[in-house]
């Protein structure tokens, strides 16, 4: 039996039990892994903007763009302060020109009411993730970082995720060691898919487990 983890998010301890009963591999990660549990942010704007930042870059480099983005909010990162940032300021933080008009359109969604998040609780994922695609710049793949991280939605399963794709391809394999060493090793969609069904209803969990294999760094948004 696997022991609680302290500070862990509802549901967590559960899962991470249930996810080893289920399945081999599963248990032998979370086995494998440090007491690290998901850290929610708490702030729906801080948790989209922090995944448009995410878009395509490493862990590593996203951590490093943000904080120099924090610090040019000379303050705490609110949409009525990011919404009147200069582009060149942005920029400057290492955020391409594209992400910059991003997170400002994100801004003004906040600022005029666009995007509610009070009633996003009471909504189901599909639902939320349709209010969330209508801004500029959030495709499947954000709003989908937002349920996990934000929202703490528990059976999300990202296949736009190269991460887990390669996770999915590599601790699938029949040579775990020897398929991490291979780059660009990664399972298709339908191959992520077929095993994400054994892994509901905490596919969320199994994916933040999967991440950590690849990056010891916990991913947050």
């Amino acid at each position: 039996m696997l022991p609680d983890l302290p500070h862990a998010p509802p549901g967590w301890n559960a899962a991470r039990r249930d996810l080893a009963a289920a399945s081999p591999v599963m248990a032998r990660i979370i086995a494998e892994a440090r007491n690290d549990v998901l850290v929610p942010r708490g702030d729906p704007f801080q948790t989209l903007a922090r995944s448009i930042v995410g878009q395509q870059i490493s862990v590593q480099a996203a951590a490093s763009v943000w904080a120099r983005f924090e610090a040019a909010c000379k303050g705490p990162v609110v949409p009525e302060r990011v919404r009147r940032m200069r582009m060149t300021t942005l920029r400057g933080c290492g955020l391409s020109e594209r992400k910059g008009e991003y997170i400002k359109d994100l801004a003004g969604h906040f600022t005029s009411g666009a995007l509610d998040p009070s009633g996003w609780a009471a909504m189901d994922d599909e639902a939320v993730i349709e209010a969330l695609v209508d801004v500029r710049g959030i495709g499947r793949w954000t709003a989908e970082m937002f349920l996990i991280f934000n929202l703490l939605r528990p059976d999300v399963w990202p296949l736009d995720d190269i991460g887990l794709l390669r996770a999915v391809g590599v601790h699938w394999h029949a040579d775990p060691a020897a398929a991490l060493r291979e780059r660009t090793l990664k399972a298709t969609r339908a191959e992520a898919t077929a095993i994400g069904e054994g892994l509901r209803p905490w596919r969320s969990v199994a994916t933040w487990y999967l991440w950590r294999t690849l990056d010891p760094v916990p991913v947050a948004y």
